[in-house]
């Protein structure tokens, strides 16, 4: 195993089409408990070998709260929270990983690694990756291949080369997403394997081919690291700078291209959950193949994915059904259909409506809403906001408030007074009130807030302050 530090560089992006309803664009599926009790991201910081130097997260700005709640709640070290202006796909990405990794480390290797994937076998992956090590220390960009299972046609493949010395292959071709016959015919060769979109490298040899096939994307990269604005928690590379960059993956930009591409399979439980028929496929199923999560009750069902956040499902014979119940939105799709989900979410943007974007539950950096019903003129709210934490001092030019504390301790702030709510007081804050709204305790504050007024849209907030550096939304 090579003795240079290996820098985990854990990709954060992600749409939230694939899984809808239960992963929306504003919080899609890396964020999710989908297997066990903790989110993808948090399952993909706990596989890390322990010899890892602390991880940066390659996200935008509308994750960065999500990302550092996450990595917080695990009581692990931070790490950097790298924030693209915008996607760019991951060539320019892990330059900007590879760049700030160099800063710290003149030898870093570089782990590249998507937040939403599952690994099962932790152990036979910190095998493979301290092998791969041992290539990468040698100049060589590992990527990992999966040895497939059966004939995938939602993958890409690398074609196998010859074996080298230190247990991994020369890429002799990567290929894009098969159909039925042809993944049928590459399983049976044994000569392809399924492209994860995992890497290891050092992160100046990844520069160095960068520079010799895409120096238009290395320029941009570190033009926009050399103007990076630190903020709280985050990292911010040059807007302009990055945003004059060409949108490239690796495998065009770099791994088509080099000499140097080597692959190492992996067996080792891996899945991108790309799919409903993919979860089902990871998860705990009963005697029946059904994966059940939530209030379910299920006779003469089977082969079936079942998750009700919000009401009892009950289903009487059927099969090979996927069937979502979140708080505004149910989704009841074929197993074999479930490619074509994304459809569905593309049909809601187009309309403009919010559940593409947001869940009824919205997450925000002091703690959470629910938008437990609206009209025409009134919208009530369930709002918790964590010990600690205050929400941004802030104007409504359209609609007044009412807070009811349910629970917890609130500090309340109208114009130039302030005072200490509890269970059962409230507050009425009038339209045009400069206010705020702070948890001065150390459980957390359960409050009722009834908004009315003319336009009851998130956007009608003038800031004065935030803690948090926001400028819109709440």
């Amino acid at each position: 195993m090579s003795s240079a530090t290996i820098f985990p560089a854990i990709m954060c992006g992600g749409s939230g089409t694939r899984l809808w309803p239960l992963s929306r664009a504003l919080f899609p599926k890396q964020f999710l408990p989908l297997v066990n009790d903790t989110s993808m991201l948090q399952d993909t910081l706990l596989r890390l070998p322990n010899h890892c130097s602390d991880p940066v997260f390659i996200c935008n700005e509308e994750h960065r709260f999500l990302v550092a709640e996450q990595v917080r709640q695990l009581s692990v070290s931070q790490g950097t929270i790298l924030l693209e202006p915008e996607g760019r796909n991951t060539a320019p990405a892990i330059a900007l990983a590879a760049l700030n990794a160099l800063k710290q480390d003149k030898e870093a290797m570089l782990l590249v690694l998507a937040a939403d994937h599952v690994i099962k076998d932790t152990e036979t992956f910190h095998q493979v990756v301290a092998q791969a090590s041992i290539a990468a220390e040698q100049g060589k960009l590992v990527t990992f291949g999966i040895v497939p299972t059966h004939a995938e046609t939602g993958y890409g493949y690398i074609k196998k080369g010859e074996q080298q010395k230190d247990n991994t292959f020369k890429v002799a071709q990567f290929v894009e997403k098969p159909n039925e016959e042809t993944a049928i015919g590459y399983l049976a060769s044994g000569d392809f394997l399924w492209n994860s979109g995992m890497f290891l490298f050092k992160a100046s040899r990844y520069l160095e081919e960068l520079a010799k096939y895409r120096g238009d994307i290395l320029a941009q990269c570190q033009a926009a690291m050399t103007d990076v604005e630190h903020d709280l928690d985050f990292l911010r590379p040059n807007k302009a700078d990055f945003l004059a960059c060409a949108s490239e993956s690796i495998d065009y930009a770099v791994m088509e291209k080099t000499d140097d591409a080597v692959v190492i399979p992996l067996d080792a439980g891996w899945s991108d959950v790309g799919s409903y028929s993919a979860l089902w496929e990871v998860c705990q199923q009963n005697e029946d193949k059904n994966v059940v999560k939530g209030d379910v009750i299920a006779q003469q069902t089977t082969n079936s994915y079942i998750h009700s956040q919000n009401k009892l499902i009950a289903t009487v014979g059927v099969d090979n059904l996927v069937i979502i119940d979140t708080p505004d939105a149910v989704l009841v799709a074929n197993k074999d259909k479930v490619q074509d989900v994304k459809n569905i979410v593309e049909q809601l943007k187009k309309s403009q409506r919010s559940e593409a974007v947001l869940h009824r539950e919205v997450y925000r950096p002091w703690g959470k809403y629910d938008s437990v019903d609206n009209g025409e003129r009134f919208q009530v709210k369930r709002i918790t906001v964590k010990p600690g934490a205050k929400l941004s001092v802030q104007m409504h030019h359209h609609r007044a408030e009412h807070w009811i504390v349910v629970s917890g301790t609130a500090k309340v702030t109208i114009d130039e007074k302030t005072v200490l709510l509890t269970e059962n007081q409230s507050a009425y804050i009038p339209v045009g009130a400069v206010h705020a709204l702070e948890n001065p305790g150390k459980l957390p504050l359960e409050m009722v807030e009834v908004q009315s007024g003319s336009y009851l849209g998130e956007d009608d907030i003038v800031r004065f302050e935030d803690r948090y550096g926001r400028v819109d939304g709440k």
